[in-house]
């Protein structure tokens, strides 16, 4: 091969297309000969054309990278140089070169997608452990039933700008250091519609949606917890135009129970007994989230020890199954005894010869905080 195209834009022989353009864009704003006008410089500009117009043609490219040379006589190609078919592409690469990528061309739709709506649904423990069905009320924008998305008056349409011809866009024409350069930009008449509304719906200004109060029912799954969001496709905000609706999202807010406290899919709570029902054993009743059920203290129980009653939490929200219902057990002690009770408690620790306990002494129980200090420390 004569030229080595690759070398001349500075890409290796596997470059992408954008790799290959963005070499000559750059190339090209620094050897242009508008902006260096020494020879030299305008031959280099000739040879970096060249190579852009064989790489960035994939049937030119595939030519060149079997050995053939497609801008010589024999290849079939043009010669280099020029601002025509053979050179820099088309003049759009030009402008991309110095100006960056055009923006997309012709008129914009009226008719768009809404946006995304998301409302918070109380619900209590029961309601999140099982699941349920809820009716919401739900304000968002609708059809408009007057114009049916249109934006116009009944009897009326929208018709084609005068002043874009239905483009969307204007034109101006500039001068630069390239010579006259044409720009772009959005109608203000039509403000880049391609069509004006001479007679605007009168129930929704022509905006083809109006505000609405609608009630919907909601599924609830068991299992859901605070945050959790419900996506109902579709029940979102219709469009400008009456375009396509956005989608709503439920956002769960569990209410906090007098008696349970969640963590995770397990319930918990606490139940307090006089020291006589720990030491000789009792039963309490505990309402659950599945009836009244009998918790079995026995005896010898201490303060501080649970019970778990097994599956009776929260339904998981993926997978079967339940969490666990954990009681925790706090025992009391006597702060005030009359004259009997204080004589048969003296009677008892008698006989159990606890009348002067000596105690049993362990190190205090620490903190986070404090292990962790005393870690560092080497303690």
């Amino acid at each position: 091969m004569a030229t080595d195209y690759y070398a001349v834009l500075g890409v290796r022989r596997d470059a992408s297309q954008d790799e290959i353009k963005k070499a000559f864009r750059r190339l090209a704003r620094e050897l242009h000969p508008d902006v260096n006008p020494d020879p030299k410089t305008q031959e280099r500009f000739k040879e970096i054309n060249a190579a852009y117009e064989v790489l960035s043609d994939p049937q030119k490219k595939q030519v060149y990278d079997l050995g053939g040379d497609p801008l010589s006589a024999s290849g079939g190609g043009g010669g280099a140089g020029g601002f025509g078919a053979g050179g820099f592409g088309n003049f759009s690469d030009i402008m991309d070169a110095f100006f960056g990528t055009a923006s997309q061309r012709g008129p914009r739709s009226r008719t768009r997608r809404g946006q995304d709506a998301m409302i918070r649904l109380e619900i209590d423990l029961a309601e999140a452990a099982f699941g349920t069905t809820k009716d919401i009320q739900v304000d968002t924008a609708v059809v408009c039933n007057t114009c049916s998305g249109e934006g116009a008056a009944p009897g009326t349409s929208a018709q084609t700008c005068d002043m874009c011809r239905g483009r969307g866009e204007v034109s101006q024409v500039t001068r630069s250091f390239l010579g006259q350069v044409m720009t772009s930009r959005p109608c203000p008449q039509c403000q880049g519609f391609g069509t004006v509304v001479p007679t605007p719906c009168p129930e929704c200004a022509g905006d083809g949606r109006i505000r609405s109060r609608r009630t919907l029912t909601v599924k609830i799954p068991a299992g859901v917890d605070n945050g959790t969001r419900i996506q109902l496709a579709g029940e979102g905000e219709v469009g400008p135009g009456g375009g396509p609706p956005g989608d709503l999202y439920v956002e769960i807010h569990e209410l906090p129970h007098s008696v349970f406290q969640r963590r995770g899919d397990d319930l918990h709570c606490t139940v307090t007994i006089p020291m006589t029902a720990a030491a000789l054993g009792t039963k309490c009743p505990l309402e659950t989230l599945d009836g009244v059920e009998e918790i079995d203290i026995r005896p010898g129980t201490q303060s501080g020890q649970s019970v778990p009653l097994h599956g009776r939490g929260i339904t998981h929200l993926r997978g079967g199954g339940r969490g666990d219902l954990i009681v925790h057990v706090e025992v009391t002690t006597p702060s005030k005894l009359d004259a009997e009770q204080e004589r048969l408690l003296r009677e008892f620790s008698k006989l159990r010869g606890e009348e002067r306990p000596l105690g049993q002494f362990q190190p205090g129980q620490q903190g986070l905080f404090s292990r962790l200090k005393d870690a560092f420390n080497g303690r």
